[in-house]
C-alpha cells in the first residue's frame, strides 16, 4: 500500500510538471509573436520591435522630409525605445500568471530538509544601455556597472554598430 501510494504521488506530480512545462510553453510561443509600435515627430517616424525590442520595420510618414537628419535619427531611437518598452510590459503581463503560481509552490527546503532555497542567490542582469556608445550617460552607467561588478560588454561588430557621421 505504500509503494501505491509513492507512485500515485509520483504520477501526480509527473502530470502537474507537464501541466507547468505546457502552461510555460504556451506562454513562449505567445511572447514570440508580440510586436509593438510607436511613433515619433508627430507620427512621421514609426519603428515596430518583436519580442526581444529587435527593430523589425521602420517606416516615414509622406512628411519626413519636414526633418532634418538629426531629427530623423532621435525620432528613430525614441520611437524604437518607446516600442521596446511597450513589447516588454506586454512580455511581463505574460508572465504574470506563470510567477504567481510559481511563488505557490512549495521550497526546496519545504521538500528537502537542508536543502537551500537558492531564489535570493541568483543575480539579477542590468538593463542594457539605451544611450549611444561614447555618450556622457553611457559612460556613466558602465562606470556605475563596473561598481557593482557587473562587467559590460565590448560591441564585436566593427565599427560598433550602424552609424553615419554625415547625420
Amino acid at each position: 500500500m505504500p509503494n501505491e501510494n509513492a507512485e500515485a504521488m509520483t504520477a501526480g506530480l509527473l502530470a502537474d510538471f507537464r501541466s507547468r512545462m505546457a502552461a510555460i510553453a504556451q506562454a513562449q510561443q505567445r511572447r514570440a509573436q508580440l510586436t509593438a509600435t510607436a511613433t515619433a515627430r508627430g507620427k512621421r517616424v514609426s519603428v515596430t520591435v518583436n519580442a526581444d525590442g529587435v527593430v523589425i520595420d521602420v517606416t516615414f510618414s509622406a512628411h519626413v522630409d519636414d526633418l532634418r537628419y538629426d531629427e530623423i535619427a532621435k525620432a528613430v531611437v525614441a520611437a524604437g525605445q518607446e516600442a521596446a518598452a511597450e513589447v516588454a510590459r506586454e512580455a511581463r503581463e505574460l508572465a504574470v500568471p506563470l510567477l504567481d503560481e510559481r511563488a505557490r509552490l512549495p521550497k526546496f527546503s519545504e521538500i528537502v530538509d537542508g536543502m537551500p532555497d537558492f531564489a535570493g542567490e541568483i543575480p539579477v542582469a542590468p538593463s542594457p544601455p539605451t544611450t549611444p556608445p561614447n555618450s556622457a550617460d553611457r559612460i556613466a552607467a558602465e562606470q556605475d556597472a563596473a561598481a557593482t561588478g557587473y562587467a559590460e560588454l565590448e560591441d564585436s561588430r566593427p565599427g560598433g554598430g550602424v552609424s553615419e557621421s554625415g547625420w
